[in-house]
């Protein structure tokens, strides 16, 4: 994989989107990558349209507003960020656009944001601004339920990697990836395949064409495996993709999830319909590629 020498961190002032900042930074701290906080703003014509003319109190409001989240910007602060080459950047506009309209004019490696889901049923939310940013983007994106619960610098680490491939076009690229990932930190890595069974009960389905599907599956992730020289434990298991990769995760005690993703075309291949359960789901962040 290429250096991640720019990462993209969007900021909200929220304590997810500051847990999404932490993982930005001590990945930044790694790759020595430059590291962009980006907080994006509504103008006023998106909000309350012709009311808000040039003249308008609301105008001037909004001019207020525009300095005053750029003083907050500026005093935006987390531990991690000592030692990190930091901009910090105002946009106005729609906040998902924005992103990833700056990511592509600044040829990002890497944007690190939350999925913004909130309480008890945080887990079945994907915040909008995340689902476009992940449909658009041509960099991968590194995002999670829990980027709040990011570990202190003094112990980070990605010590085991789960990466998860429908065995579709994108999945070279995304072992790849992948595999950059875990020579960078000398990490354990996981391929792991989930096979689809046609019925929603796989008990009644006949057993030998199951096994011939797990071998035929099997088989393919060994030629994967060996065509991207992939050191990694394989995993084939039948069932819901996201069900599987998430307890896979759990299992191996996973630090990071790596999915598949197209350029600016979403999610590809049979995890493209499961791609928000999966990051919904994983117990640890998920970098769609």
């Amino acid at each position: 994989m290429e250096a991640l020498a720019k990462i993209i961190a969007p900021v909200d002032f929220s304590e997810r989107s500051a847990g999404a900042v932490r993982y930005a930074a001590l990945l930044a701290h790694h790759f020595a990558s430059e590291l962009t906080l980006l907080h994006v703003f509504a103008p006023p014509q998106l909000e309350f349209g012709d009311a808000a003319g040039p003249d308008s109190m609301l105008s001037e409001l909004y001019r207020n507003r525009a300095r005053e989240v750029a003083q907050d910007l500026d005093q935006f602060s987390i531990q991690e960020l000592g030692g990190v080459n930091v901009r910090r950047v105002v946009r106005e506009g729609d906040a998902a656009h924005r992103i990833v309209e700056y990511a592509h004019q600044e040829h990002a490696s890497l944007i690190v944001m939350a999925t913004h889901g909130y309480g008890p049923f945080r887990r079945f939310i994907l915040g909008s601004n995340t689902a476009k940013v992940l449909h658009d983007a041509d960099c991968p994106v590194w995002t999670g339920a829990h980027l709040e619960q990011a570990p202190p610098a003094a112990s980070y680490g990605l010590r085991r990697i789960v990466c998860a491939v429908d065995l579709g076009p994108q999945s070279r690229k995304t072992v790849e990836w992948a595999t950059g990932m875990q020579t960078e930190f000398a990490a354990e890595l996981t391929l792991v395949h989930a096979t689809t069974p046609i019925s929603d009960d796989p008990e009644a389905m006949a057993a030998e064409w199951l096994a011939r599907m797990r071998q035929n599956a099997e088989a393919e992730l060994r030629t994967l495996q060996r065509e991207t020289q992939a050191n990694a434990a394989l995993v084939v298991e039948c069932g819901e993709p996201a069900h599987v990769i998430s307890a896979v995760a759990s299992r191996t005690n996973a630090d990071l999830v790596v999915i598949a993703r197209g350029s600016a075309a979403g999610v590809f291949g049979r995890l493209r319909t499961n791609a928000y359960a999966i990051i919904r789901q994983s117990p640890c962040p998920v970098a769609s590629v």
